[in-house]
């Protein structure tokens, strides 16, 4: 189940089987310079970047691709050899994101087979570059687009946020420091509150904050009692037409850092998105994943409208209305 706190309870890292020589954290960034492009490849509209671009933003944000290929096609040979059932959980887990690529990719894995190591540096390479630069372009829209949807409508934020600037956002402002506070805190505690302004209270990136729920409440009896039904989710989701990713582009949006970063000083962004993936593939949760994806294909099929009498967005069908986003 979803913890029943904001207090962080985990510090693993994901682990390696130690039986094959498979690199580590594929699942995770590694070195932010590209590999040098060869033999041709690198063109701006090379389909590999466009096809990455696919990949960052629906299938896995922080992946290191090429040792995701190098990994998977070790993977390839002991499915073959041995079967699918012999891979540890976390193998399973890198194979299947593998393969997603090998789908998305058409012809990528006959590309892998008969190229070079340095040919296939080369493809790994545009493939993050175009992973990498699906993160900045939704980082840019998201974080002008995020002020209206907090803004109370017809009112003003106070202090006002400008839409192109970060620094008065965070735990630096009391709206934003609202929904960014991790759940089991208080942010009306004007301790807690002064220690997350001054960075004094350190937030890990699988604390959870309040702007993930439906209507920003959080249940200490049922976690999963909202989880991922918050309206901003939902506008996020739409402005960037993104899967799990749309979390840490709403996320970071809130917050004061300048940059982009997996892992900056204020919440660990990387760590937040690999917590929130773990949650939805824990196989003990598939009941409430299952609901949860249901509630998720409604929302996004259904039509929706900004009601102005009660300054909410709501769910409709027909002339109905059927459930709101929340204020």
């Amino acid at each position: 189940m979803p913890r029943r706190s904001g207090h962080s309870n985990s510090d693993k890292s994901p682990a390696s089987s130690g039986t094959k020589c498979l690199q580590l954290n594929v699942l995770q960034m590694g070195p932010r310079k590209f590999p040098c492009i060869v033999n041709g490849f690198g063109s701006m509209q090379d389909p590999l970047v466009h096809h990455g671009h696919h990949f960052g933003c629906v299938v896995h944000a922080f992946c290191n691709v090429q040792t995701l290929l190098t990994n998977g096609i070790t993977l390839m040979g002991e499915v073959e050899e041995r079967g699918l059932e012999t891979l540890t959980q976390e193998d399973r887990k890198e194979y299947a994101i593998f393969w997603e690529l090998l789908r998305i990719v058409l012809n990528l894995e006959d590309c892998l087979m008969s190229s070079s190591e340095e040919d296939m540096i080369a493809m790994a390479g545009l493939i993050q570059k175009g992973a990498s630069g699906a993160r900045g372009n939704d980082t840019k829209s998201i974080q002008a687009a995020i002020i209206d949807w907090i803004t109370p409508k017809g009112q003003a934020l106070i202090p006002h946020i400008p839409r192109n600037v970060k620094t008065r956002r965070g735990f630096h402002h009391e709206h934003t420091g609202t929904l960014l506070c991790p759940v089991g805190y208080e942010w009306a505690n004007s301790k807690t509150k002064a220690k997350l302004h001054s960075g004094q209270l350190q937030v890990a990136g699988d604390q959870w904050p309040l702007f993930l729920y439906a209507d920003y409440s959080y249940d200490t009896e049922d976690p999963w009692n909202g989880l991922l039904h918050s309206g901003l989710l939902v506008l996020a989701y739409r402005h960037i037409f993104t899967s799990p990713s749309s979390v840490d582009q709403a996320h970071f949006a809130l917050m004061s850092t300048q940059v982009f970063s997996r892992t900056d000083l204020v919440t660990d962004l990387e760590r937040f998105y690999i917590s929130i993936l773990e949650l939805l593939e824990d196989p003990d949760e598939v009941d409430e994943v299952g609901k949860l994806i249901g509630w998720w294909n409604h929302i996004i099929v259904q039509p929706w409208i900004w009601c102005e009498q009660n300054c909410k967005y709501i769910w409709v069908i027909g002339a109905s209305c059927q459930w709101d986003l929340g204020e």
